[in-house]
């Protein structure tokens, strides 16, 4: 939502939407942030109510940073180790339209290409978990659940295509946070439910 901001005006309105506003206050239209959440649901609070500005744990130059402390989602980490459901803290930039991209590799690029990131949702085996490099493709362990994930280009390694993707499992995750998964096979649901929307000027 951020980048779509920044997009949308030209690079004149650089501001940090509140992924905690949006936890706290959407709920069951978003899924309560479980399991990936509901990220149609999200886009469509974002038009409805609007967000307030927000960032990282700690910081204090935002109206709502995140409220849970970070934590590991894989084995080697500086953090300590994911415990669980957290609770969600008690409950504006404004969306002017919300909208799901058809379900297809060209209307996904054009999306970004001419908007912005999109977001896309899909399912963690076991094997995404210790991703760190090259284009992922799932192998092997069992379905963990949804996730909800920012889209961010495409390009090819080795010859295999793939999407950029930013992940929200802090920096020593995979690739510095990001992740490369195979595009045009909707790898994983990858490309079955992603969504978009225009913020107001």
């Amino acid at each position: 939502m951020s980048d779509r901001i920044c997009i949308h005006s030209g690079g004149k309105k650089v501001v940090r939407v509140s992924a905690q506003d949006l936890v706290s206050c959407c709920g069951i239209a978003c899924g309560m942030g479980c399991n990936g959440g509901l990220p149609e649901g999200a886009w469509k609070y974002w038009v409805n109510y609007g967000l307030v500005s927000g960032g990282p744990y700690g910081s204090n130059d935002t109206c709502r940073p995140y409220e849970i402390p970070p934590c590991a989602h894989r084995t080697k980490s500086e953090r300590p180790e994911c415990k669980g459901i957290s609770r969600t803290p008690k409950c504006v930039h404004q969306c002017a339209q919300a909208y799901n991209v058809h379900a297809n590799e060209e209307h996904i690029k054009l999306e970004i290409m001419m908007h912005g990131p999109v977001e896309a949702d899909f399912e963690v085996f076991a094997d995404f978990l210790h991703y760190e490099s090259g284009v992922y493709q799932h192998v092997s362990g069992g379905l963990l659940g949804g996730h909800a994930i920012r889209l961010l280009g495409w390009g090819v390694e080795d010859g295999t295509p793939y999407w950029l993707a930013a992940n929200s499992w802090n920096t020593d995750w995979g690739d510095n946070g990001f992740f490369k998964i195979r595009r045009g096979k909707n790898e994983c649901g990858i490309e079955a439910d992603v969504n978009a929307g225009i913020p107001r000027d």
